[in-house]
């Protein structure tokens, strides 16, 4: 009976120690660590930038002198450049926000022109240049976001600063009274102002846009001036 239980002893003891070599014998496998989980690109925050562009467009310089001739037209164009800021906030894929700009400009053209009022001509004749020297404008965004490229449309007022310079080269001289009292003029005209445009943030807090806009300036009288401008920027968001 006692050589019985000293070899189950002895055979459970070379069990246990075979078992604990086998284990010993086994590759250990390397830690892994949790899988890194892709950062969101976050759009929500106050921003400033700066932009600048080029526009092209129509303008009557007539309505800035008087509004009681007949509609005339110069094509005019030139390069922008000014300041941007803004607020928006991002909710799943859609970023709405607020944005006003205020850019100086150099948008401008000149012409021939004969003013007539019902077709009657008044017997002048005159070299007038036509100029946009600054825009402003006071928009809503709203857009969609796929991480750090943010597609968006954007509409608003506009405010464009317009001037009209004229020089008589033929009949009646500039100044007569009950004709062209004055032949130069300047005021800020309100507008409307839509388009779109795409932003890629490159860091988290700074981007890139492009964006396209198309004004309409309502003016006094007579006046629908048109300006469209493509414009580049760079914004820092807080």
């Amino acid at each position: 009976m006692n050589d019985m239980k000293k070899f189950i002893i002895g055979a459970a003891f070379a069990a246990v120690s075979s078992a604990g070599a086998f284990a010993a014998d086994l590759p250990v496998q390397a830690y892994k660590s949790a899988p890194v989980v892709a950062q969101v690109y976050n759009w929500t925050g106050l921003y400033v930038g700066v932009n600048g562009g080029y526009g092209w467009g129509s303008q009557d310089p007539l309505t800035l002198v008087s509004n009681r001739f007949d509609r005339t037209s110069f094509n005019i164009s030139g390069g922008m450049l000014g300041g941007t800021m803004g607020a928006q906030i991002q909710q799943g894929y859609v970023v709405i926000g607020l944005e006003g700009d205020l850019d100086w400009a150099n948008i401008k053209g000149n012409g021939i022109s004969n003013p007539a009022i019902a077709g009657i001509g008044q017997g002048i004749t005159l070299d007038i240049a036509s100029k946009v020297s600054a825009i402003g404008t006071a928009r809503a965004r709203v857009g969609v976001a796929l991480n750090n490229s943010l597609f968006y449309v954007t509409g608003g007022a506009a405010f464009v600063k317009s001037s009209a310079n004229g020089t008589s080269i033929a009949g009646l001289p500039c100044g007569t009274l009950g004709v062209l009292p004055n032949c130069a003029a300047s005021a800020w005209r309100p507008g409307i102002v839509a388009g779109l445009g795409i932003e890629y943030g490159f860091t988290p807090n700074w981007s890139l846009k492009g964006e396209y806009l198309f004004t309409q300036v309502v003016g006094t009288g007579a006046s629908t001036d048109k300006l469209n401008t493509f414009r580049g920027g760079i914004n820092y968001r807080f």
